[in-house]
């Protein structure tokens, strides 16, 4: 019998990417002895999840988000806790999660890894109540994520402009991190929470994350100068941040933190607006996945 799955995709990203059309190129390469196919286009935000927690409940065995990060949080928030997979055809920047869980970036390769893919679960998280799956984070990474998503250009060249016009413009600010029954008091440019290894474009915050073994990689970086600044991000394209003496990790089930003025912070990338209290927990292997047969 076939599996049915549904193709989630954003409409706002075109049918196309790079001149390919999607849905013709799943008529042409998907394993139509082993999936039964549908595909549906998403008419507002938010729409991803309602498909995808509809699919669910329906007893749909694979839900697959096409699209970026955001794309992809959508789908998955829909599909936590039950015994539905996420499968992911990556068309972002970033595609943090399609990169950890070894999906190809290449969408020919990515349905080739699709028809033989096998079925995984991973840890789920949320800071605030909003879902994440690959990373969060208040401070600096949640300050560039507003500013990124209120520019009508997008790209990873637009983004690193602003992340060096923004690094001279943005002030750490104190609060108080209550983890594994203690307390921290500290200045913060970033906390990022990670799940999985890295933010998306193999920009790894936390190497040793593992997705399935039920705790948050804490990175806490509490000041940057530029000199430093240049060292965390070559830590974090070549894999080797856990090293830096700016960075310090913890690992926790749960973590609080609150302080005198609001941070701004962000899920998966996506700017989530301000708040001067987060509470960040994970849910052990509380999502289905289709990874990569090598992954």
């Amino acid at each position: 019998m076939r599996t049915q799955i549904i193709f989630i995709i954003n409409p706002i990203s075109g049918r196309t990417t790079g001149g390919v059309n999607v849905p013709a190129l799943l008529d042409q390469l998907l394993d139509k002895e082993r999936y039964q196919p549908s595909v549906v286009f998403t008419q507002y935000a938010g729409h991803a999840t309602e498909i995808a927690r509809e699919s669910a409940a329906e007893g749909i065995p694979v839900v697959c988000a096409v699209g970026g990060d955001g794309t992809v949080n959508e789908v998955a928030r829909g599909l936590i806790g039950t015994h539905t997979a996420l499968a992911i055809l990556p068309k972002g920047s970033g595609n943090g999660l399609a990169r950890h869980l070894g999906i190809p970036m290449n969408l020919t390769l990515a349905i080739d890894s699709l028809n033989k893919g096998q079925r995984s679960t991973i840890d789920s998280c949320t800071i605030n109540n909003h879902p994440f799956f690959c990373t969060a984070g208040i401070g600096f990474d949640a300050h560039v994520s507003a500013v990124f998503a209120a520019s009508a250009k997008r790209g990873l060249q637009t983004y690193v402009q602003m992340v060096l016009r923004e690094f001279f413009r943005f002030k750490p600010q104190p609060a108080v991190l209550q983890l594994n029954g203690k307390q921290l008091e500290t200045t913060c440019f970033v906390v990022a929470f990670a799940n999985a290894s890295q933010y998306g474009n193999n920009a790894f915050i936390a190497p040793m994350a593992d997705i399935r073994d039920g705790l948050l990689d804490v990175c806490l970086i509490r000041h940057l100068n530029l000199r430093k600044a240049i060292g965390i991000s070559y830590g974090l394209i070549t894999k080797q941040i856990a090293n830096s003496p700016d960075a310090e990790y913890f690992t926790t089930r749960e973590i609080a933190i609150r302080s005198e003025h609001a941070f701004k912070f962000h899920a998966d990338g996506e700017y989530m607006g301000e708040a001067t209290s987060f509470n960040v927990k994970i849910s052990p292997l509380s999502l289905h996945v289709i990874i990569s047969e090598e992954a």
